[in-house]
């Protein structure tokens, strides 16, 4: 498992470990925020096809489905 400060994910570097429809490499593009000012979910773009995907965050804390940067 991947540890991950949320609030250092905005413009981070993402590479998909079961790519779809070509999209293997992404970039966190907005952090959403509860009204507390807790991460909640993230937006990750597509570099591919700017395909932009809402997921929450501690999704990218699975290595069978994330690496961290582009790989």
């Amino acid at each position: 498992m991947h540890k991950i400060n949320p609030n250092k994910l905005l413009m981070s570097k993402w590479t998909s470990t079961s790519p779809q429809q070509k999209e293997k490499h992404f970039i966190v593009t907005t952090i959403i925020r509860d009204e507390d000012d807790k991460v909640t979910e993230c937006v990750l773009e597509a570099v591919i096809n700017k395909n932009e995907y809402l997921l929450p965050w501690q999704d990218l804390t699975s290595p069978d489905h994330w690496l961290q940067g582009w790989k």
